[in-house]
């Protein structure tokens, strides 16, 4: 039996007071709709239907890359009328599931047995059970025990208030049933909208069964109308992810002070202090050690990689037992092979070292072809930029560069090669040998340093 899914994502969301549609906002560093649409992905369903309104455009512009059907609501007339847009594209031998695009942190492990029931020919709603059920309207269960309507908090009676099962707004019914039952949706109550929720009764009338699934956690159902809801959501989608880390076998020093936007995958052993933020797509081996306040993002960590704090690694490839830091920055299309040594103050930028080399201090490497067991000076820089184009500095096996160097690409540096201390390179360097630039070292005696006027 067909599954088709409708997300809908038309409402204006005036509380976040964006100029951004609130279905786009970041969760976790994906927009909260992305996150809906790939859930309900999980699902297999046969389509997905985004229902757009406000801003629709910019929504469908920024998730162009998402394979779903749009459909547009160019009236904002209630959830009811929202869920009627998209059954005319909709074959009545299926079923369908009903998610909202501002709820990013549902699990499809809840929603499957709500599909399974819809299955079975009833109308199947999803249900949580909250300590403050302030809001939301209650689930009034009949002498079988099956939610026969919901009562909006406003309208309920002292008994119905202490109800602390709510509707969550998620359901799912046979596609035929449900095209029946959004046909006769009035919309005659206060805020003039036809409402999905007034289904049920419909159900009801008919003799349809109403069966329901409990969310085992409050916090899958929870949706974001402003940037306080926006953050509380951030924070438990973290905990999800720091938890299933621990669990992993990686150690975080303080769970509350991490960050993954994107995705994260961590080798056992491995140890994330404070405040680290991971971006992108993330691999760590096993055994890796990143320090406090660093950023990683869209990067490859080998096995006992140690990174020290307030360092950022972005887009590169780091071998099994690099050592990187503390306030080192690697930068895109940078691949450092096993053993290398990026120190304090360095920036790699468009490079490759070779194993063992080292980098230790306050250095600029860009553009950089270099090989094994290369020692370079503190304050050495590649000068890869002329102006308009970069060119490449190779650097051979066992160099030693000393330090305060400039190398003027393009130039090559031969194997085993010395440069010393102040040297500013503008050819090529051979093999073996040592290459120096330097004035004669002079005293002028006599001279005295200048002094100021006194009045």
């Amino acid at each position: 039996m067909k599954l088709s899914v409708i997300i809908l994502a038309a409402g204006q969301g005036t509380r976040m007071r964006s100029s951004l549609p609130k279905v786009l906002h970041p969760l976790g560093g994906k927009a909260l709709l992305s996150r809906v649409i790939a859930t309900a992905r999980q699902l297999d369903p046969d389509s997905i239907h985004v229902v757009y309104g406000h801003a629709g455009e910019r929504v469908r512009e920024a998730l162009a890359g998402e394979s779903v059907e749009w459909v547009e609501q160019r009236e904002q007339l209630g959830t009811g009328h929202a869920v009627e847009q998209v059954m005319p594209l909709i074959d009545d031998q299926g079923i369908t599931l009903v998610l909202y695009g501002d709820v990013p942190l549902i699990c499809a492990s809840t929603l499957a047995p709500v599909v399974e029931q819809a299955r079975q020919q009833v109308l199947s709603v999803l249900t949580a059970v909250l300590d403050d059920p302030s809001g939301y309207g209650r689930i009034i269960r009949g002498a079988n025990g099956r939610p026969v309507d919901i009562v909006e908090q406003k309208d309920a009676g002292e008994e119905q208030l202490r109800i602390r099962e709510i509707n969550t707004g998620f359901l799912a019914a046979p596609t035929a049933l449900l095209r029946g039952w959004l046909s006769k949706l009035d919309n005659d109550n206060a805020q003039g909208e036809y409402y999905l929720t007034d289904i049920i009764a419909a159900a009801v009338a008919e003799g349809v069964p109403v069966e329901s699934v409990t969310a085992p956690c409050s916090g899958e159902i929870q949706g974001v109308n402003d940037r306080v809801q926006l953050a509380q959501l951030e924070r438990l989608f973290q905990h999800r992810q720091a938890e299933a880390l621990m669990r992993s076998g990686v150690t975080l020093a303080d769970p509350a002070r991490f960050d993954v936007r994107g995705e994260l995958v961590a080798g056992v052993d491995s140890f994330i202090d404070a405040n680290a933020l991971f971006e992108g797509s993330v691999t760590l081996g096993s055994g890796v050690r990143i320090g406090p306040n660093c950023v990683i993002r869209n990067a490859t960590l080998g096995d006992d990689v140690e990174v020290l704090a307030n360092s950022v690694i972005d887009s590169a490839r780091l071998g099994k037992g690099c050592r990187i830091g503390p306030f080192a920055r690697i930068r895109p299309e940078t691949e450092l092979d096993d053993g290398v040594h990026i120190g304090n103050f360095v920036e790699v930028k468009k490079s490759r070292i070779a194993a063992g080399s080292k980098v230790n201090h306050l250095s600029y490497i860009g553009d950089t072809h270099m090989g094994s067991g290369v020692n370079i000076g503190a304050g050495t820089i590649t000068c890869n930029y002329d102006g308009a184009n970069k060119h490449l500095t190779q650097i051979g096996n066992d160099v030693f560069v000393g330090s305060d160097t400039q190398l003027v690409a393009p130039v090559t540096v031969g194997d085993a090669a010395t440069i010393g201390a102040g040297t500013t390179v503008t050819r090529d360097v051979p093999p073996g040998q040592l290459t120096l630039s330097r004035c004669a070292q002079k005293t002028v005696e006599g001279w005295t340093r200048p002094q100021k006027k006194r009045p």
